[in-house]
C-alpha cells in the first residue's frame, strides 16, 4: 500500500519534467523569424553601405609619422666650449645650440684681416708711385722740350757765327779788316759749334730720362695689377675666416625640439661629426602611407584621409603627393629581377600625407605608427554613413 503511494508522485513529477521545455521552444520558433529579418536586414545595411562608400576605402597599416629632421654637425674642428640645450627642448629658428673653442678661429680671423691691410697699404704706395711717375714723365717731357729750344738756339748762333768769321776773312784779305777781328768772329763760331753740341747732348739726355719715365709706368701698372690680386685674395681669405669664426657656434635651421645630443662638455669634435640633432614642430609633420600598388588605381592628390595614430589621435589629413617609384628603388640594394628565379612581390609606393591644419597635434611624433584611410570616390564629401549611401545608390539609380 505504502510503495503504491510512493509510486505516483515520481510519475507525475516525470512528466511534468518532461512537458516543462516545450514553451521555450514554440518561443524561439516565433522569434526565429524576426532573427532572419534583422541577419538579412543587417547584410543589406552593410552591402549596400559597401557598395556605396567601403569599396571606395584604401586603408594600410604600414604608414608611419615623417618629418625633416636635422642632423647638425660642425664645419670646422675644434673642442665642444658650451652645450647650450638640453634634450628635448624645444628652440626657435637660429638659436644657439653648441658653441666650440673660438680662440684659434679668432687669431686666424685676426691674422687674414692683417693681411688683408697690407695689401690695400701696398696698393696705395703703388698708387702714389704710378702718380710719381707721371710726374717724372712731364717734367721729362718739360726738360725735352728745353733742350729742343736750347738746340734750336745754339744752331743759330753757329750759323751766324759762320757767316760772321767768313765776313771778317774776307774783309782782311782785301786789307779792309784786322787780323784780330778774324781771331774773333772765328773764336766765336767755334763757341756757337760747341754750345750746338752741348745742345744737342742735352736734348739726347731729355728724351732718354722722358723714354725712362714713360718706360717705368708700364712696370708700376703690373705691380698694381698684382697688387689688386694679392688684396682680393686676402679679402677671400678674410671672409673665410670670419665664416669659420662664425662656423664655432652651431645654430638651430628651424623652430623645433633639440634632441639626440651626441656632443659633450670638451669633446674635441671634427668636421662632419654629428653633434645634435633638431626635429620639427608638430604642425611640420606628415605622415607616409605605403600602400601596395594594387590599391593606387583610384588614389589621387587631394583626396581626404583619414588617420588614426597608435599613439591615441584620429586625424584627417589630405594625399599631397605619390612618390615617382617604388620603396625598393630608392633602397640601397634595390632589386634586380632580370636574374636568378622570379617571385612576384606585391610593390608598396610611398604616398605622402599632409596633416590638415587647425588640429590638435600634440601628440605626433615623427616614427609613430598610423593607419590611414583614403576616401576615393569622385564626391569625397559626400557622407559616408548608411543612410548617406543608400541616398547616394537612389540617386545613382
Amino acid at each position: 500500500m505504502n510503495a503504491r503511494t510512493s509510486d505516483i508522485p515520481e510519475t507525475e513529477s516525470r512528466a511534468s519534467t518532461a512537458a516543462a521545455p516545450a514553451p521555450r521552444r514554440s518561443r524561439f520558433r516565433r522569434a526565429l523569424p524576426l532573427i532572419a529579418l534583422v541577419a538579412v536586414g543587417g547584410l543589406a545595411a552593410g552591402g549596400i553601405w559597401y557598395w556605396g562608400v567601403g569599396r571606395f576605402m584604401e586603408s594600410t597599416d604600414n604608414a608611419y609619422v615623417g618629418g625633416d629632421i636635422a642632423v647638425l654637425s660642425p664645419r670646422i674642428e675644434g673642442d665642444v666650449a658650451r652645450i647650450l640645450v638640453a634634450d628635448n627642448q624645444p628652440v626657435e629658428a637660429g638659436q644657439p645650440l653648441i658653441e666650440l673653442e673660438s680662440r684659434d678661429w679668432t687669431a686666424r680671423r685676426d691674422g687674414a684681416a692683417a693681411a688683408l691691410a697690407e695689401a690695400e697699404a701696398n696698393i696705395g704706395t703703388l698708387a702714389a708711385q704710378r702718380t710719381q711717375a707721371l710726374a717724372q714723365v712731364a717734367s721729362a717731357e718739360a726738360q725735352v722740350a728745353t733742350a729742343e729750344a736750347q738746340a734750336a738756339n745754339a744752331e743759330a748762333e753757329r750759323v751766324r757765327a759762320v757767316a760772321e768769321a767768313g765776313r771778317a776773312g774776307s774783309l782782311a784779305t782785301g786789307g779792309f779788316g784786322t787780323r784780330a777781328a778774324v781771331d774773333t768772329t772765328v773764336a766765336a763760331q767755334r763757341k756757337a759749334e760747341a754750345g750746338v753740341a752741348a745742345a744737342r747732348a742735352g736734348l739726347a739726355a731729355a728724351r732718354a730720362g722722358l723714354e725712362s719715365a714713360r718706360a717705368g709706368i708700364p712696370v708700376i701698372e703690373a705691380q698694381s695689377r698684382s697688387a689688386v690680386a694679392r688684396r682680393d685674395a686676402a679679402h677671400a681669405s678674410l671672409e673665410l675666416a670670419e665664416s669659420n669664426l662664425a662656423y664655432t657656434v652651431i645654430h638651430a635651421p628651424f623652430a623645433g625640439v633639440a634632441g639626440n645630443r651626441a656632443a659633450q662638455l670638451g669633446q674635441h669634435v671634427r668636421a662632419g661629426q654629428n653633434l645634435i640633432a633638431v626635429a620639427p614642430s608638430a604642425d611640420r609633420l606628415y605622415v607616409t602611407a605605403n600602400f601596395k600598388e594594387t590599391q593606387l588605381r583610384r588614389i589621387r592628390e587631394g583626396q581626404p584621409v583619414e588617420l588614426s595614430v597608435d599613439a591615441g589621435a584620429t586625424l584627417h589629413g589630405t594625399v599631397q603627393s605619390l612618390s615617382p617609384a617604388t620603396g625598393a628603388q630608392f633602397s640601397l640594394l634595390p632589386p634586380e629581377n632580370a636574374t636568378g628565379n622570379f617571385t612576384k612581390i606585391v610593390q608598396r609606393v610611398p604616398v605622402r600625407i599632409a596633416v590638415d591644419p587647425c588640429q590638435d597635434v600634440r601628440a605626433l611624433r615623427p616614427g609613430l605608427s598610423v593607419e590611414a584611410e583614403v576616401d576615393t570616390r569622385d564626391d569625397p564629401h559626400a557622407p559616408n554613413t548608411l543612410f548617406g549611401a543608400a541616398a547616394a545608390i537612389i540617386r545613382g539609380r
